[in-house]
């Protein structure tokens, strides 16, 4: 499904759905420019909905007011946040009550179970798909996400490891999550890799550390 329809779509079920008149305001205002270039380059191409995602999510802070998250992800019972940073509202001009404030925020959110993913806009743009496999590792902590229907069990849990990592890992790492030998762990990637599935980061002629392709 093409961003722009799936994203109409998104926008006209939260809205319709919102009874809360506050968030609903301002989601009838329009996302920010930095939030939709996230959902069109980097959330939308590698996840492909919108499902358990919420936009100006309101929460109660720790004076009794108001804060809106840019982005909450809320699969079951499980509280991520993503937060687009602009450059030049969080990072070269920034004031200092307002570098504060955005530090208070953080740590409000932490304190009351939140697990925060800030995401900078010059990141979105020239990073795109570093952006992708963060957000991927994100999800990768709240639900176990689907793999093609062919693979093994080990296959799929050696995919699905690979998703929960934000770096690229040794077979060494994988033998002991999988509790295999490290050879049998060398085997699995390799057929990972000719189904295109992981791709190799470093080495040759003996393949040393290994990530999910994107």
């Amino acid at each position: 499904m093409k961003f722009e329809y799936a994203f109409k779509q998104f926008m006209q079920s939260q809205i319709a759905a919102e009874t809360n008149g506050r968030r609903r305001e301002r989601l009838e205002k329009g996302l920010g420019h930095g939030e939709i270039e996230f959902l069109r380059s980097i959330w939308h191409p590698v996840v492909g909905h919108f499902e358990h995602l919420y936009p100006e999510w309101e929460v109660r802070d720790f004076t009794n007011g108001y804060r809106y998250l840019d982005l909450a992800y809320m699969p079951g019972d499980a509280k991520g946040v993503i937060e687009v940073q602009g450059y030049g509202s969080h990072a070269r001009d920034i004031e200092a009550w307002r570098f504060k404030d955005l530090c208070l925020r953080h740590c409000h959110l932490a304190l009351d179970g939140w697990t925060v993913m800030p995401i900078a806009y010059p990141s979105i743009i020239d990073t795109p798909k570093h952006c992708q496999q963060l957000i991927l590792s994100f999800i990768g902590k709240f639900i176990s996400m689907s793999v093609p229907e062919e693979l093994s069990w080990l296959e799929s849990e050696t995919l699905r490891f690979a998703r929960r990592l934000f770096r690229p890992f040794p077979p060494s790492e994988l033998s002991a999550h999988l509790k295999i030998s490290t050879r049998y762990a060398r085997i699995l990637l390799h057929i990972l890799v000719d189904k295109k599935l992981l791709l190799v980061v470093t080495g040759q002629e003996r393949v040393r550390t290994y990530m999910l392709q994107l």
